[in-house]
């Protein structure tokens, strides 16, 4: 079964390097990377395209002009000749076992469609900081799951072939198009959470979720959850209505405050430990 590595890079070179030396060292040897770049820099393009110039498994493309994050991802997964795919972010690494971990689980079980771990957060010279801890295994076939709070945040792989049968990508996200992503393959099967740590999430400056996008995260967050209530025909949601259309982030999540409480946490723990006896 081929991986296919998925890298949107913008003028990350200088931390890519970790990112290359990383997917070098896997031990599940049958993988592709696709690099895409979104209207980097000359010297950044010149830079990956002289690290990977040796490594044939390493595909090197381009935007014609920057287009963002939701069209360079979808291009990524239409250039992806794998079965199974999986985002790296470029300034980001994964840990040798990463691929063959979630590859292992595709191969136990076809009803799986997308696989998820832990993360360790690192400091800009990617020395680990601290692991997240709130990664666990959620409950399959919700209609209310909307991954709030974020537990399938890395390293998220999935069925390029159940991937086509969604919505797919919505190229018009710039933020929060992962989160869009992960609900439109829960639909369609089984999630299924590694228990290992086999992501490496590098926090400086420039990353675009570490910056004042942060804010503006929240608010596309929200709209994604709406779209999937709309998507899978709610009216309601804990007795409460859902809004015919979308108007703030505020009026979303007080919708699914009641799944922070202990009875519902309760709850899903006992839902998750009956599907895992099936």
């Amino acid at each position: 079964m081929k991986f296919s590595v998925l890298i949107a890079h913008y003028n990350n070179a200088n931390y890519f390097k970790d990112c290359f030396e990383s997917l070098r060292k896997q031990t599940y040897q049958n993988w592709e990377a696709i690099i895409l770049d979104d209207g980097s820099m000359e010297e950044e393009k010149k830079t990956v395209q002289e690290l990977i110039k040796n490594d044939s498994r390493f595909k090197y493309f381009e935007n014609e002009k920057n287009s963002g994050v939701g069209v360079t991802k979808a291009k990524l997964i239409e250039l992806a000749t794998g079965e199974i795919c999986g985002f790296v972010d470029p300034d980001d690494a994964i840990l040798p076992n990463a691929i063959e971990s979630s590859i292992n689980n595709f191969n136990q079980d076809k009803k799986i469609v997308l696989t998820y771990s832990r993360f360790m957060a690192c400091n800009e010279n990617l020395q680990p900081i601290k692991e997240f801890s709130a990664a666990k295994q959620v409950p399959n076939f919700d209609k209310n799951f909307f991954n709030f709070p974020v537990q399938i945040a890395h390293f998220v792989c999935f069925r390029k072939g159940i991937y086509e049968q969604t919505e797919k990508m919505d190229t018009a996200k710039k933020i929060s198009e992962d989160q869009d992503l992960y609900l439109k393959l829960y639909e369609n099967g089984k999630v299924k959470f590694i228990n290992e740590t086999n992501y490496l999430y590098r926090t400086h400056d420039k990353g675009i979720s570490q910056n004042d996008n942060k804010k503006k995260s929240y608010e596309y967050w929200a709209e994604v959850i709406f779209n999937a209530m709309k998507r899978r025909g709610l009216k309601s949601i804990n007795g409460k209505k859902i809004p015919e259309t979308y108007t703030n982030s505020d009026e979303i999540f007080q919708l699914l405050d009641y799944q922070n409480g202990w009875k519902f946490r309760v709850l899903k723990k006992i839902k998750i430990l009956f599907q895992k006896l099936q």
